[in-house]
């Protein structure tokens, strides 16, 4: 695989509920082309309903469609569980960003492909990054409005990621989301003039 291959991305990466989603919306507002890796691998969980099935149990399937939630529960508590499905998932995650990377590429300017877990496991050849930056308490209070879940649980799942502190230190761009929407745009604006 030859590098150019990313040499105009930035992955763009963050802690879970830290506002991802929302600036990436904000981005492709302003033109920039994204790369989701989570739609990706929605889309491709999907696809291999079967082989989840066999592997963790048929109840984590529907119609052919596997119940994120259900799976979510034995993945985030169960390490063997976890890294069973990153092995079948992650290569073809990664083959498929490979693929519409070639097509951005062509473009020849910058575009964001939103990796979740970019520091700690999708070993991509990408240079540059940019994290979307909260403090852990106010991520700890967005995740349980969003997901309608209790601390002890928010915490268990913003523990299987490195301390959002530490990606801030590694990251070539920051956005700062801990106040409102209208900050974030601001923030959105300032890291595009940046970037160009």
């Amino acid at each position: 695989m030859s590098n150019d291959l990313f040499k105009h991305a930035i992955a763009l990466t963050g802690g879970i509920a830290t506002g991802k989603s929302t600036v990436c919306n904000l981005l492709k507002l302003h033109g920039f082309l994204t790369i989701d890796a989570d739609k990706i691998a929605h889309r491709l969980l999907d696809e291999n309903s079967g082989k989840i099935a066999s592997m963790f149990g048929e109840e984590y399937v529907e119609n052919g469609k596997v119940l994120r939630k259900e799976l979510g529960k034995i993945i985030f508590s169960n390490e063997e569980n976890k890294l069973k499905l990153e092995a079948l998932l992650h290569p073809l995650i990664k083959d498929e960003i490979e693929k519409e990377s070639k097509v951005f590429e062509e473009q020849g300017k910058p575009y964001f492909i939103d990796i979740p877990l970019f520091f700690e496991k999708m070993h991509y050849p990408i240079s540059k990054s940019l994290v979307i930056y909260t403090p852990k308490q106010l991520q700890v209070q967005r995740l349980m409005q969003r997901d309608n879940i209790d601390e002890k649980e928010a915490k268990l799942k913003i523990s299987n990621q490195m301390d959002i502190e530490e990606k801030k230190e590694l990251a070539d761009f920051v956005i700062d989301n801990s106040t409102n929407l209208k900050n974030l745009q601001n923030e959105v604006e300032r890291i595009i003039k940046e970037i160009l």
